[in-house]
């Protein structure tokens, strides 16, 4: 996969990943390990991470794991609203809101045929 800026909105999610679950953060002296500020928290393109972070942090968030690594295979798209989202289990739809939508519209296409057909 070919090297990105990143979105405001996955650098966002970076930063709060790091803040509140990274071990080797500490907010006063940055990462511990590398005794420096955290590179992570300014980080504005694809490509090279933190071991700690892609290996223990990034998987606690599924949707910006699969957007930074490229792991399209497990996304999915909502047949309602059109978004990626990464299933939990075989669920068809990204939320209840999208699941009552399609429920409907299957259910008006349904008795749609039957009327048509005479029944």
């Amino acid at each position: 996969m070919p090297e990105r800026e990143l979105t405001r909105t996955e650098r966002a999610d970076i930063r709060a990943l790091v803040k509140s679950m990274c071990a080797n953060y500490d907010h006063e002296y940055g990462c511990l390990p590398l005794d420096c500020a955290c590179y992570m928290l300014n980080k504005w393109w694809t490509g090279a991470y933190c071991k700690y972070f892609k290996n223990a942090v990034l998987p606690l968030n599924p949707q910006l794991e699969a957007s930074l690594l490229g792991i399209d295979g497990r996304m999915k798209s909502c047949p309602v609203c059109g978004i990626l989202y990464l299933p939990s289990t075989s669920q068809a739809y990204c939320s209840d809101t999208c699941r009552v939508a399609g429920r409907r519209k299957a259910e008006r296409e349904r008795k749609r045929k039957k009327r048509r057909n005479g029944g």
